[in-house]
């Protein structure tokens, strides 16, 4: 990376921490740490330029909620968490929408691995959100649109790629 960039990476992961504490999501550290080892897959499997797809970028509208931290908005955080993870699998794991096309396929099985042991440690816990799954759910419909919209191109790919960093980031 160039050392002129470094002081804006620097900037946008405090941006990006700042934003998901005011979320209030208590999420345990080890959680926290594997967001951070999948955003880090996810910057891997860049393919493109970002700035080559500035016309395909669009507002998907991150569903949070913020408020006071308390035990049961903690669950609630641990549950979107866990509805949000599966729901990024399925996103990146489905045959129909060209994932496979779209990426490197070894750094794409390392996401999706990565992804699935998240999973693992937080189905653990066998949480249910109905709500806070429903706008997950929603959120994902949206994405998949805009998908399909694109035709799955490879700046569409990038867009929906970028949002799913910054969603990790704001879990």
């Amino acid at each position: 990376m160039p050392p002129a960039r470094i002081p804006l990476v620097a900037a946008g992961v405090m941006l990006c921490s700042i934003l998901a504490c005011s979320l209030g999501w208590n999420l345990p550290w080890i959680h926290r740490l594997e967001n951070m080892k999948i955003s880090i897959l996810l910057r891997q499997l860049k393919s493109i330029p970002s700035q080559s797809c500035l016309n395909n970028r669009t507002h998907f509208k991150f569903p949070w909620n913020r408020g006071n931290n308390s035990q049961t908005q903690g669950i609630q955080g641990t549950c979107f968490h866990q509805v949000m993870l599966q729901l990024i699998i399925n996103l990146f794991n489905t045959e129909d929408n060209d994932s496979r096309a779209a990426w490197n396929n070894a750094l794409l099985d390392q996401l999706l691995s990565r992804l699935d042991h998240s999973l693992e440690h937080l189905e653990e816990e066998n949480l249910a959100c109905p709500y806070l799954g429903t706008v997950a759910r929603n959120y994902f419909q949206k994405i998949n649109h805009y998908l399909k919209e694109k035709e799955f191109s490879p700046c569409a790919w990038e867009v929906v790629r970028g949002e799913m960093e910054v969603c990790l980031s704001l879990m």
